[in-house]
């Protein structure tokens, strides 16, 4: 008896376009938060912003993850439906 075909996801547009949106804005909070505190004037203000770097580092490294995330699907959706791995 034969294996049945793998099973196949097909993903929007619409969510493929919300997760490039969502990388892009996190990798964008992420990468404010850490450069801000090298122009503000305030000490006290800019070792506030300078603790929050790890916070900044997880908005970088998911944004990045969710445009990596975007591109596999976009590379993925490219890629002829009846081509092997």
């Amino acid at each position: 008896m034969p294996l049945p075909p793998p099973p196949t996801r097909r993903h929007s547009n619409q969510a493929n376009n919300e997760l490039l949106f969502k990388g892009c804005l996190c990798a964008l909070i992420g990468l404010a938060v850490l450069v801000s505190p090298y122009f503000i004037k305030s000490p006290g203000m800019q070792g506030i912003v300078a603790g929050a770097s790890p916070v900044g580092w997880f908005a970088l490294v998911l944004g990045l993850a969710f445009g990596g995330l975007y591109l596999r699907r976009k590379f993925a959706s490219t890629r002829s439906p009846g081509s092997s791995r």
